[in-house]
């Protein structure tokens, strides 16, 4: 009879550690979760300077930001989207790959432009939209991976034209849309 008790004792003990230790896992998954950022809406605080870490660079599959204490951290980004920033320019850009939302700065701040998107399908994805550049002269873009797109530009009468695509080896920074 007593072996019997310990045996039931034993069990016990291991179903109440067991569901101890499925709800202390579940409350981390959980909490891991909430933890988780929306990495668009970190991407378009970075780049309008509502967090300011001391730097954030965006390639084709990651967004890496580095804080104030040195500590980076890398983020996947959308599997199926993907990040473009484009910096039209009349006089003077910079050659870029890889955009730098804490470094990368285009010529025309903040101005106004229209828009027009075609994907390579004959898909019109924006057309004549009015756009604001934002304070370091780049327009942010999330479009559909693996995909070519023709991209229109026009600033005061002057248009660019440009033919990009969204594969994984192609960049995030467009700086070579010159308008004229």
């Amino acid at each position: 009879m007593k072996k019997q008790m310990w045996i039931i004792a034993g069990f016990v003990v291991v179903i109440v550690l067991g569901a101890y230790l499925i709800a202390s896992n579940v409350g981390t998954e959980e909490a891991g979760n909430a933890e988780a950022p929306n990495i668009k809406k970190l991407v378009e605080n970075i780049s309008t300077g509502k967090e300011t870490p001391e730097s954030a660079s965006i390639n084709a599959t990651q967004l890496i930001v580095t804080d104030k204490g040195n500590q980076t951290r890398t983020y996947d980004l959308p599997q199926k989207e993907f990040f473009l920033s484009i910096a039209p320019y009349v006089e003077q850009t910079h050659p870029c790959a890889i955009h730098s939302l804490t470094g990368c700065q285009g010529e025309m701040k903040n101005k106004k432009f229209i828009v027009t998107i075609h994907d390579s399908e004959g898909n019109t994805l924006m057309k004549d939209a009015e756009m604001k550049a934002g304070s370091n002269g780049f327009m942010d873009f999330w479009l559909a991976r693996d995909k070519s797109y023709l991209i229109r530009v026009v600033h005061d009468g002057k248009v660019a034209e440009t033919q990009l695509s969204t594969y994984d080896e192609d960049n995030t920074c467009i700086t070579t849309m010159q308008l004229s």
